[in-house]
């Protein structure tokens, strides 16, 4: 199991976490560390996972942050909510397309938010430098993530997992369910035994009609084009 945080020291404390209070034993993790506001680094961990790890069965794209309330351009150049929630998920996924398809059955879990509803993403302006709102910006992040779900390379499906009380709870409500409530309905997604359908969007533990927008064709064409761009990966 790989377990990632945004450096590696983080990474080795969330393992050490899991075998201190679920009982994990320790040599079945593996940690990994990459700042998802550093293109390069995904990239560089990408690649680290793709030589130890030549056949995966299924990743989950969980990293996220809230919008801050100023305007905040990545070293990258893109608004740091869009990349830290979208682009960098989808240039991890693009990298490991080759494990993820080299057996049947891989699959990956776009961790999303019942907020990509009130999303939009401004084509010809992703990064929102004329008209900024956090709001406003951590919602397109999370429509683009649901509509990733949909793109057919690798089978994948996009999840709520309800309001849980975690650094994103301010953006939803006062109050929530323990971030371990909430992981039980990704960790379902993940099993093999679950039959799950490209771009399949579920609030909790529930299948749902996503945004309309996340099951356009020309949206998904659109995203793709837009996001290799941006993370500069050429056809």
């Amino acid at each position: 199991m790989l377990l990632h945080g945004r450096t590696a020291e983080e990474a080795r404390a969330a393992a050490d976490r899991l075998v201190a209070t679920a009982g994990i034993d320790a040599g079945r993790l593996c940690t990994v560390g990459a700042d998802f506001t550093r293109l390069d680094e995904v990239e560089t961990m990408a690649a680290r996972v793709a030589a130890e790890h030549p056949c995966l069965d299924v990743l989950v794209n969980n990293a996220g942050m809230a919008a801050p309330e100023r305007h905040t351009i990545t070293a990258d150049g893109n608004e740091i909510a869009f990349q830290v929630n979208f682009l960098a998920h989808y240039l991890l996924t693009c990298l490991l397309e080759p494990a993820l398809t080299s057996t049947p059955g891989g699959r990956v879990v776009n961790v999303s938010s019942s907020l990509h509803r009130t999303g939009s993403i401004q084509w010809s302006d992703p990064n929102r430098a004329r008209r900024y709102s956090r709001l406003a910006a951590y919602a397109q992040s999370q429509l683009a993530l649901t509509v990733f779900a949909a793109d057919p390379r690798v089978t994948a499906v996009s999840v709520h997992p309800g309001v849980c009380d975690t650094a994103l709870l301010p953006l939803y409500a006062h109050d929530g369910v323990t971030p371990t409530e909430g992981a039980a309905h990704v960790v379902r997604l993940c099993d093999p035994s679950v039959e799950i359908v490209n771009g399949a969007y579920y609030d909790r533990a529930e299948r749902v009609d996503p945004a309309p927008a996340a099951t356009e064709d020309r949206t998904v064409k659109h995203l793709t084009k837009l996001a290799d761009l941006l993370v500069g990966r050429t056809a």
